[in-house]
């Protein structure tokens, strides 16, 4: 039997709501389908974590990541602690020391939610993004000057690599080889950034030619904002800059009808570190402890890493049980217009998974 290591970070807010539930999804799936062995290993890091020890992670807190196949992560963010310190000390380190650099988000409109768009019909919007997950605008290079007065300065580098364009721009064109539609959108802006997204759009016309099977097109980020709402069904496979990729998910996740439903894969394709798996959704405060989160976008990222271990059924069955309980629409959360809890939307999960 085949035993994965699972890390897991519920973190601040709801984060470790939604996390305890995609446990128990998972923990159901691989029992019936895979046979596989899970070895949980919960880790208490986080914003409570900081205000005890001054850190967001022990010293050896990395190398005790290393050991692990995979990183379930629930969120991070507190308002009582600057961003810089929660998100710049563990989310973004994560993904560079891990070489995560595939950042993954489907958005997919399921059946029994409601669209904000008139006539979009289940299945009709059906996007994988493809966000590069290490460098560009998140990359932090950069500082200040003169700081309080007048005279302030502030300077935010944007890093674009040959390398990093390409490996993800690859990614992408691969996933699209196996999509159905075989379609590829390329954003941009470098109409006024001239230099990093003139990298960028250099290196996506290479790769492109070695893909005549794909349709491939680039797009400005503000057109594709644009038709993200306009006509979001016209997208397969996208791909994008850090920072446009962050902004472009979210407004997918609405399109399809709630950030409730986004999950995102943080992948390091080679398997030299582990990957992570997260909720889009943040740590979401303002609803922290009422037990109203929707957990199924931790859910949906748990069944992407099944499939990253290789637990294809399992993973299936994850997604499958989220779409029957979304069609059925007898229990949903506040965010899909219901009343029911985070444990009762687990509950039917698995529930669902047991049929």
């Amino acid at each position: 039997m085949a035993v994965h290591r699972i890390a897991v970070i519920g973190g601040d807010g709801i984060g470790p709501e939604v996390i305890d539930q995609a446990i128990r999804a998972t923990k159901a799936a691989t029992e019936k389908h895979d046979k596989a062995k899970l070895e949980w290993n919960n880790l208490p890091w986080s914003t409570a974590y900081y205000k005890q020890h001054g850190r967001m992670l022990p010293e050896d807190g990395w190398d005790i990541l290393r050991q692990h196949d995979a990183i379930l992560f629930g969120a991070v963010g507190d308002p009582s602690v600057p961003d810089k310190v929660t998100v710049h000390e563990l989310l973004l380190p994560m993904r560079r020391r891990f070489d995560q650099y595939v950042n993954l988000r489907p958005a997919y409109l399921f059946a029994g939610v409601p669209c904000p768009l008139v006539g979009k019909a289940p299945g009709q919007i059906d996007m994988l993004v493809y966000r590069e997950n290490t460098e560009g605008e998140y990359a932090p290079v950069g500082g200040n000057l003169y700081a309080g007065t007048e005279s302030e300065i502030a300077v935010q580098t944007g890093v674009f690599t040959r390398r990093g364009c390409e490996r993800i721009l690859r990614a992408a064109f691969e996933a699209a080889r196996k999509r159905p539609r075989k379609t590829l959108t390329s954003i941009t802006k470098s109409n006024a950034m001239v230099y990093g997204m003139g990298l960028w759009d250099d290196v996506f016309a290479t790769v492109r030619s070695e893909y005549p099977d794909i349709r491939s097109n680039s797009l400005l980020v503000d057109a594709a904002a644009m038709d993200f709402v306009r006509k979001p069904e016209a997208f397969d496979v996208v791909v994008a800059s850090n920072l446009f990729g962050d902004i472009l998910t979210d407004l997918s996740a609405a399109v399809t009808g709630s950030i409730g439903l986004a999950s995102s894969a943080n992948i390091n394709p080679t398997k030299k570190y582990p990957s992570m798996f997260e909720p889009v959704h943040g740590s979401a405060p303002d609803i922290a402890g009422k037990g109203i989160a929707n957990p199924l976008a931790a859910v949906l990222s748990a069944g992407l890493m099944l499939t990253h271990l290789g637990l294809d059924a399992s993973a299936a069955a994850v997604r499958h049980a989220v779409a029957v309980v979304l069609a059925e629409g007898k229990v949903k959360t506040p965010d899909l217009g219901g009343k029911a809890t985070t444990t009762e939307m687990g509950d039917a999960v698995v529930a669902a998974l047991g049929r």
